[in-house]
């Protein structure tokens, strides 16, 4: 195999982050670990059938394994967490975006879509020193300047400065939208897959509500994630470390999500893989 560079372009899901909905975790630590696995003699002995209730009446006769039975008084480690499929760098499935009143099929969630729609060459937009909506107008002046085409299969990664203030409050109320026209301008080149470093590809909440009220206008709420009930796509979001990406194409992006069936979305560790090493 070749020398190659991967770039991690995932963001860390921790508790010490602000989200709109906080982290949970739970730890059992290596010395509770021990003392649970123990224990769970019992639950794998009563699953055998009458001749595992009869094992496990005499196993209770006998001491339990605890910690202290373990090389250096620890057995193994367990962490649960608590937190949204949309935490984290993730990935929107098409069920997402929701569906038309008319629809014959439901659209893809998480465990069905094609896995060879996250696995593709890279192509990187960077409006990380712009402001406003990112629309059709500036994708393509971006690719026009930077000498870019793109094709059915390419996955768009577009920086928008957004992951500099990755981890605080800010970071969920003023970023760099992605809008319906932009959007549109990708899929008509047989994109599948577009990703962003912001919290999300449509304007902070506050801002689409305010418009809807002022105008009534429905097309004002979530337009781009709308956009992905007549034409499936899929959204990543919150990603990092595309600043790290040292030129706009040339490499291999992989998003494959975490397999939870019937999820809307899923956590993904996005990567950008370079042949050879980058410097």
């Amino acid at each position: 195999m070749s020398d190659v560079t991967i770039i991690d372009l995932s963001v860390a899901i921790s508790p010490e982050n602000w989200e709109p909905e906080p982290i949970a975790i739970d730890w059992i630590d290596h010395v509770a670990g021990a003392d649970k696995l123990g224990k769970s003699a019992y639950y794998f002995e009563q699953n055998k059938g009458w001749r595992g209730l009869l094992a496990g009446l005499f196993s209770r006769r006998q001491r339990p394994i605890d910690h202290c039975d373990f090389p250096d008084g620890m057995g193994l480690s367990q962490m649960f967490y608590r937190l949204s499929t949309h935490t984290g760098t993730h990935i929107d499935a098409p069920i997402h975006y929701g569906w038309r009143k008319d629809a014959e099929t439901l659209p893809y969630t998480i465990s069905e879509i094609p896995l060879e729609w996250c696995y593709g060459a890279g192509i990187l937009l960077d409006f990380s020193t712009d402001r406003g909506e990112i629309d059709a107008e500036n994708v393509a002046r971006q690719c026009e300047a930077a000498g870019l085409t793109v094709s059915a299969g390419d996955i768009v990664l577009i920086n928008t400065g957004a992951n500099r203030i990755f981890s605080r409050r800010e970071y969920f109320i003023d970023y760099r939208p992605i809008g319906p026209s932009a959007v549109s301008y990708l899929l008509d080149r047989g994109v599948k897959v577009i990703g962003t470093d912001a919290f999300s590809f449509d304007a902070p909440f506050m801002e689409m509500i305010e418009a809807y009220r002022e105008t009534g206008d429905t097309s004002a709420l979530w337009p781009a994630h709308i956009m992905g009930r007549d034409r499936p796509y899929l959204q990543i979001e919150r990603l990092g470390n595309l600043d790290r990406l040292p030129r706009a194409n040339g490499f291999t992006v992989s998003c494959l999500p975490i397999k939870l069936e019937h999820a809307d979305a899923a956590w993904s560790r996005v990567v950008a893989i370079f042949e050879g090493k980058i410097q």
